[in-house]
Protein backbone atom coordinates (compact mmCIF):
# COMPACT_ATOMS: atom_id res chain seq x y z
CA UNK A 1 0.00 0.00 0.00
CA UNK A 2 2.48 2.26 0.95
CA UNK A 3 4.74 1.50 -2.31
CA UNK A 4 1.68 2.73 -4.70
CA UNK A 5 1.21 5.86 -2.62
CA UNK A 6 4.49 6.43 -3.57
CA UNK A 7 4.48 5.10 -6.95
CA UNK A 8 1.76 7.47 -7.89
CA UNK A 9 3.11 11.25 -7.86
CA UNK A 10 6.38 9.42 -9.46
CA UNK A 11 5.03 7.57 -12.06
CA UNK A 12 2.59 10.36 -12.91
CA UNK A 13 5.84 13.14 -13.33
CA UNK A 14 7.41 10.25 -15.18
CA UNK A 15 4.70 9.38 -18.16
CA UNK A 16 3.55 13.22 -18.67
CA UNK A 17 7.55 13.88 -19.10
CA UNK A 18 7.74 11.37 -21.70
CA UNK A 19 4.32 12.75 -22.95
CA UNK A 20 5.84 16.44 -23.27
CA UNK A 21 8.07 15.01 -26.11
CA UNK A 22 6.01 13.38 -27.43
CA UNK A 23 3.78 15.70 -28.09
CA UNK A 24 6.59 18.53 -29.05
CA UNK A 25 7.68 16.15 -31.62
CA UNK A 26 4.37 15.60 -32.89
CA UNK A 27 2.87 19.47 -32.55
CA UNK A 28 0.10 18.17 -30.79
CA UNK A 29 -0.09 21.54 -28.89
CA UNK A 30 -3.32 23.81 -27.43
CA UNK A 31 -2.85 27.11 -29.53
CA UNK A 32 -4.45 30.26 -27.63
CA UNK A 33 -7.90 31.02 -28.24
CA UNK A 34 -11.18 32.56 -27.20
CA UNK A 35 -11.55 30.43 -23.97
CA UNK A 36 -8.07 30.20 -23.14
CA UNK A 37 -6.16 32.18 -20.81
CA UNK A 38 -2.22 30.95 -22.52
CA UNK A 39 -0.58 33.59 -24.93
CA UNK A 40 1.38 30.74 -26.49
CA UNK A 41 0.89 27.25 -28.13
CA UNK A 42 1.51 24.43 -24.99
CA UNK A 43 1.59 20.96 -25.61
CA UNK A 44 -1.24 18.91 -24.34
CA UNK A 45 -3.04 15.50 -23.60
CA UNK A 46 -0.91 15.08 -20.23
CA UNK A 47 -4.05 13.54 -19.01
CA UNK A 48 -3.10 10.71 -20.41
CA UNK A 49 -0.09 10.41 -18.09
CA UNK A 50 -2.45 10.74 -15.06
CA UNK A 51 -4.75 8.10 -15.72
CA UNK A 52 -2.19 5.69 -16.90
CA UNK A 53 0.38 6.77 -13.29
CA UNK A 54 -3.73 6.08 -11.66
CA UNK A 55 -3.76 2.35 -13.64
CA UNK A 56 -0.77 1.41 -12.78
CA UNK A 57 -0.96 2.24 -9.24
CA UNK A 58 -3.92 0.59 -8.29
CA UNK A 59 -2.39 -2.27 -10.06
CA UNK A 60 0.51 -1.84 -7.88
CA UNK A 61 -1.62 -2.22 -4.65
CA UNK A 62 -3.05 -4.97 -5.56
CA UNK A 63 0.24 -6.51 -6.32
CA UNK A 64 0.73 -5.76 -2.62
CA UNK A 65 -2.13 -7.42 -1.54
CA UNK A 66 -5.12 -4.68 -1.50
CA UNK A 67 -8.12 -5.99 -2.13
CA UNK A 68 -9.85 -4.00 -4.67
CA UNK A 69 -13.75 -4.44 -5.17
CA UNK A 70 -15.35 -4.49 -8.22
CA UNK A 71 -16.69 -1.21 -8.59
CA UNK A 72 -12.72 0.62 -8.56
CA UNK A 73 -11.88 -1.89 -11.37
CA UNK A 74 -14.77 -0.44 -13.52
CA UNK A 75 -14.64 3.19 -12.14
CA UNK A 76 -10.88 2.92 -13.48
CA UNK A 77 -11.59 0.90 -16.60
CA UNK A 78 -14.58 3.73 -17.30
CA UNK A 79 -12.13 6.61 -16.51
CA UNK A 80 -9.45 4.49 -19.52
CA UNK A 81 -12.42 5.10 -21.94
CA UNK A 82 -12.95 8.68 -21.75
CA UNK A 83 -9.53 9.22 -21.15
CA UNK A 84 -8.83 7.83 -24.42
CA UNK A 85 -12.11 9.82 -25.92
CA UNK A 86 -10.49 12.86 -24.45
CA UNK A 87 -7.43 12.45 -26.38
CA UNK A 88 -8.99 11.91 -29.80
CA UNK A 89 -11.27 15.05 -28.78
CA UNK A 90 -7.96 16.77 -28.19
CA UNK A 91 -6.68 15.84 -31.73
CA UNK A 92 -9.58 15.81 -34.00
CA UNK A 93 -12.14 18.12 -32.60
CA UNK A 94 -14.76 15.15 -32.29
CA UNK A 95 -18.61 16.06 -32.74
CA UNK A 96 -20.35 17.47 -29.62
CA UNK A 97 -23.14 15.43 -30.13
CA UNK A 98 -20.53 12.48 -30.14
CA UNK A 99 -18.20 13.40 -26.88
CA UNK A 100 -21.85 13.92 -25.50
CA UNK A 101 -23.46 10.61 -26.17
CA UNK A 102 -20.06 8.53 -25.01
CA UNK A 103 -20.00 10.75 -21.59
CA UNK A 104 -23.80 9.83 -21.09
CA UNK A 105 -23.31 6.10 -22.00
CA UNK A 106 -20.25 5.87 -19.36
CA UNK A 107 -22.27 7.95 -17.02
CA UNK A 108 -25.17 5.37 -17.41
CA UNK A 109 -22.88 2.46 -17.02
CA UNK A 110 -20.95 3.66 -13.87
CA UNK A 111 -24.84 3.70 -11.97
CA UNK A 112 -25.19 0.19 -13.21
CA UNK A 113 -22.23 -1.09 -12.50
CA UNK A 114 -22.59 0.71 -8.91
CA UNK A 115 -26.65 -0.77 -8.74
CA UNK A 116 -29.59 0.50 -6.57
CA UNK A 117 -26.97 1.39 -3.84
CA UNK A 118 -25.66 4.89 -5.81
CA UNK A 119 -28.91 6.40 -4.91
CA UNK A 120 -30.37 4.45 -1.57
CA UNK A 121 -28.52 7.34 0.16
CA UNK A 122 -30.71 10.25 -0.85
CA UNK A 123 -33.36 12.06 0.84
CA UNK A 124 -36.08 11.09 -2.52
CA UNK A 125 -37.29 7.49 -3.63
CA UNK A 126 -34.81 5.84 -6.04
CA UNK A 127 -36.65 5.93 -9.30
CA UNK A 128 -36.59 9.82 -8.61
CA UNK A 129 -32.59 10.26 -7.43
CA UNK A 130 -31.71 7.94 -10.52
CA UNK A 131 -31.94 10.73 -13.47
CA UNK A 132 -31.06 13.56 -11.01
CA UNK A 133 -27.75 11.73 -10.08
CA UNK A 134 -27.09 10.67 -13.89
CA UNK A 135 -27.53 14.57 -15.05
CA UNK A 136 -25.20 15.36 -12.27
CA UNK A 137 -22.35 13.04 -13.21
CA UNK A 138 -23.04 13.97 -16.52
CA UNK A 139 -22.71 17.73 -15.27
CA UNK A 140 -19.57 16.94 -13.44
CA UNK A 141 -17.43 15.48 -16.33
CA UNK A 142 -18.32 18.76 -18.75
CA UNK A 143 -17.75 21.31 -15.88
CA UNK A 144 -14.34 19.96 -14.98
CA UNK A 145 -13.64 20.78 -18.71
CA UNK A 146 -14.85 24.08 -18.57
CA UNK A 147 -13.01 24.93 -15.30
CA UNK A 148 -9.61 23.42 -16.88
CA UNK A 149 -8.63 26.90 -17.94
CA UNK A 150 -5.93 28.29 -16.28
CA UNK A 151 -2.09 26.82 -15.11
CA UNK A 152 -2.59 24.32 -12.36
CA UNK A 153 -6.44 24.46 -11.45
CA UNK A 154 -7.54 21.61 -12.40
CA UNK A 155 -5.28 19.37 -11.21
CA UNK A 156 -4.83 21.45 -7.67
CA UNK A 157 -8.79 20.78 -7.50
CA UNK A 158 -8.97 17.39 -7.53
CA UNK A 159 -5.71 17.17 -5.50
CA UNK A 160 -7.73 19.27 -3.07
CA UNK A 161 -11.16 17.08 -2.91
CA UNK A 162 -9.57 13.59 -3.61
CA UNK A 163 -6.36 14.40 -0.26
CA UNK A 164 -8.73 15.61 1.36
CA UNK A 165 -11.57 12.80 1.14
CA UNK A 166 -8.77 10.25 1.67
CA UNK A 167 -8.15 11.48 4.81
CA UNK A 168 -11.64 11.73 6.15
CA UNK A 169 -12.34 8.34 4.54
CA UNK A 170 -9.06 6.88 6.56
CA UNK A 171 -10.43 8.48 10.00
CA UNK A 172 -13.67 6.98 9.08
CA UNK A 173 -12.11 3.40 8.74
CA UNK A 174 -12.39 2.48 5.16
CA UNK A 175 -8.34 1.98 3.81
CA UNK A 176 -9.29 1.05 0.82
CA UNK A 177 -11.51 3.90 -0.42
CA UNK A 178 -8.96 6.30 1.83
CA UNK A 179 -6.04 4.56 -0.63
CA UNK A 180 -8.20 4.96 -3.91
CA UNK A 181 -8.59 8.93 -3.36
CA UNK A 182 -4.58 8.98 -1.95
CA UNK A 183 -3.18 7.58 -5.35
CA UNK A 184 -5.84 10.00 -7.39
CA UNK A 185 -4.31 12.90 -5.57
CA UNK A 186 -1.22 11.67 -5.95
CA UNK A 187 -1.46 11.58 -9.23
CA UNK A 188 -1.76 15.29 -9.36
CA UNK A 189 1.49 16.11 -7.73
CA UNK A 190 3.25 14.50 -10.10
CA UNK A 191 1.30 15.88 -12.79
CA UNK A 192 1.42 19.76 -11.18
CA UNK A 193 5.24 19.21 -11.82
CA UNK A 194 4.74 20.21 -15.52
CA UNK A 195 1.64 22.03 -14.83
CA UNK A 196 2.53 24.16 -12.28
CA UNK A 197 2.22 28.02 -13.63
CA UNK A 198 4.02 29.18 -16.06
CA UNK A 199 2.71 25.48 -17.40
CA UNK A 200 4.92 23.46 -19.96
CA UNK A 201 2.09 20.75 -20.13
CA UNK A 202 -1.85 20.72 -20.47
CA UNK A 203 -3.81 18.04 -19.41
CA UNK A 204 -6.45 18.57 -22.10
CA UNK A 205 -9.78 16.44 -22.58
CA UNK A 206 -7.41 13.13 -22.04
CA UNK A 207 -7.41 14.23 -18.71
CA UNK A 208 -10.50 16.85 -17.31
CA UNK A 209 -12.98 14.47 -18.29
CA UNK A 210 -12.13 11.46 -16.71
CA UNK A 211 -10.59 13.20 -13.49
CA UNK A 212 -14.56 15.10 -12.98
CA UNK A 213 -15.49 11.26 -14.02
CA UNK A 214 -13.35 9.91 -11.61
CA UNK A 215 -14.39 12.41 -8.57
CA UNK A 216 -18.17 12.39 -9.29
CA UNK A 217 -17.70 8.03 -9.52
CA UNK A 218 -16.10 8.09 -6.25
CA UNK A 219 -18.56 10.50 -4.33
CA UNK A 220 -21.48 7.79 -5.28
CA UNK A 221 -19.15 4.74 -4.26
CA UNK A 222 -18.02 6.43 -1.09
CA UNK A 223 -21.63 7.56 -0.30
CA UNK A 224 -23.15 4.09 -1.14
CA UNK A 225 -20.53 2.36 0.86
CA UNK A 226 -20.76 4.43 3.61
CA UNK A 227 -16.68 5.76 3.31
CA UNK A 228 -17.92 9.21 2.94
CA UNK A 229 -21.13 11.35 3.25
CA UNK A 230 -22.10 12.53 -0.11
CA UNK A 231 -22.16 15.65 1.26
CA UNK A 232 -18.61 16.17 1.83
CA UNK A 233 -17.48 15.74 -1.66
CA UNK A 234 -20.59 18.78 -2.94
CA UNK A 235 -18.47 20.86 -0.33
CA UNK A 236 -15.36 20.09 -1.69
CA UNK A 237 -16.12 20.42 -4.98
CA UNK A 238 -17.78 23.86 -4.72
CA UNK A 239 -15.59 26.18 -5.99
CA UNK A 240 -15.96 24.51 -9.22
CA UNK A 241 -19.45 23.68 -9.25
CA UNK A 242 -20.24 27.09 -7.98
CA UNK A 243 -18.23 29.04 -10.52
CA UNK A 244 -19.38 26.42 -13.83
CA UNK A 245 -22.92 26.31 -12.83
CA UNK A 246 -23.84 30.10 -12.37
CA UNK A 247 -21.53 31.41 -15.48
CA UNK A 248 -23.52 28.85 -17.58
CA UNK A 249 -27.39 30.15 -16.05
CA UNK A 250 -25.86 33.57 -16.37
CA UNK A 251 -24.70 33.02 -19.91
CA UNK A 252 -28.31 31.30 -20.26
CA UNK A 253 -30.24 33.78 -19.27
CA UNK A 254 -28.35 36.84 -21.48
CA UNK A 255 -29.16 34.13 -24.53
CA UNK A 256 -25.52 33.68 -25.44
CA UNK A 257 -24.72 30.30 -27.38
CA UNK A 258 -23.63 27.67 -24.36
CA UNK A 259 -21.70 25.74 -26.66
CA UNK A 260 -19.24 28.56 -27.91
CA UNK A 261 -16.39 29.24 -26.19
CA UNK A 262 -15.82 31.89 -23.54
CA UNK A 263 -13.41 33.15 -20.85
CA UNK A 264 -16.51 34.44 -18.85
CA UNK A 265 -15.79 32.16 -15.87
CA UNK A 266 -14.92 33.41 -12.19
CA UNK A 267 -11.64 31.58 -12.14
CA UNK A 268 -10.35 33.57 -15.33
CA UNK A 269 -11.74 36.95 -14.83
CA UNK A 270 -9.59 37.01 -11.42
CA UNK A 271 -6.35 35.89 -13.53
CA UNK A 272 -7.10 38.38 -15.80
CA UNK A 273 -7.78 40.75 -12.40
CA UNK A 274 -4.74 40.05 -10.61
CA UNK A 275 -2.23 38.79 -13.81
CA UNK A 276 -1.44 35.91 -12.55
CA UNK A 277 -2.32 32.10 -12.84
CA UNK A 278 -0.21 31.01 -9.65
CA UNK A 279 -2.38 34.00 -7.21
CA UNK A 280 -5.99 32.18 -8.40
CA UNK A 281 -4.85 28.76 -7.49
CA UNK A 282 -3.20 29.61 -3.96
CA UNK A 283 -6.83 31.32 -3.67
CA UNK A 284 -8.36 27.99 -4.33
CA UNK A 285 -6.27 26.59 -2.08
CA UNK A 286 -6.90 29.33 1.17
CA UNK A 287 -10.89 28.77 0.35
CA UNK A 288 -10.13 24.94 0.82
CA UNK A 289 -7.86 25.13 3.67
CA UNK A 290 -10.54 27.88 5.31
CA UNK A 291 -13.80 27.07 4.79
CA UNK A 292 -14.72 23.80 2.37
CA UNK A 293 -12.19 21.21 4.45
CA UNK A 294 -13.75 22.45 8.11
CA UNK A 295 -17.25 21.73 6.59
CA UNK A 296 -16.34 18.75 5.07
CA UNK A 297 -15.09 17.57 8.29
CA UNK A 298 -18.51 18.54 10.10
CA UNK A 299 -20.21 16.89 8.00
CA UNK A 300 -18.13 13.84 8.10
CA UNK A 301 -18.84 14.07 12.38
CA UNK A 302 -22.85 14.71 11.79
CA UNK A 303 -23.72 13.50 8.66
CA UNK A 304 -27.46 14.39 9.89
CA UNK A 305 -26.60 17.97 9.04
CA UNK A 306 -25.06 17.25 5.58
CA UNK A 307 -27.76 19.19 3.92
CA UNK A 308 -27.91 22.45 5.99
CA UNK A 309 -23.95 22.11 5.63
CA UNK A 310 -23.98 21.84 2.21
CA UNK A 311 -26.35 25.34 1.28
CA UNK A 312 -24.04 27.17 4.08
CA UNK A 313 -20.63 26.33 2.10
CA UNK A 314 -22.42 27.61 -1.39
CA UNK A 315 -23.75 30.41 0.66
CA UNK A 316 -20.62 33.00 0.63
CA UNK A 317 -19.63 31.07 -2.78
CA UNK A 318 -22.35 32.58 -4.63
CA UNK A 319 -21.87 36.21 -3.23
CA UNK A 320 -18.87 35.88 -4.18
CA UNK A 321 -20.02 34.71 -7.80
CA UNK A 322 -21.99 38.00 -7.84
CA UNK A 323 -19.19 40.39 -6.92
CA UNK A 324 -16.71 38.65 -9.61
CA UNK A 325 -19.36 39.68 -12.08
CA UNK A 326 -17.77 43.36 -12.30
CA UNK A 327 -14.48 42.30 -13.33
CA UNK A 328 -13.44 42.24 -16.81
Amino acid sequence: MTLAIFIAPLAAALFCGIWLRLARRGAWLDHPGDRSSHTRATPSGGGVGIILALALSVVVAAAGGVSWSVSYGWLLALALVLMLVGLADDRFNLPARMRLGIYGLCSAALLWGLGPAAVAHAYLPAWVMLPVVFLGLLWLLNLYNFMDGIDGLASLQCLLAAGSAALLAFVGGDPVFALFCALLAGCQLGFLVWNWPPARLFMGDAGSIPLGFLLGGLALYGASSGALPLGCWLVLLAGFITDASCTLLIRWRRGARLMEAHSEHAYQRLGRYWGSHRAVDFALIALNAAWLFPLAWTIWLWPEFQLLLVILAYLPLLLGMAKLRALP
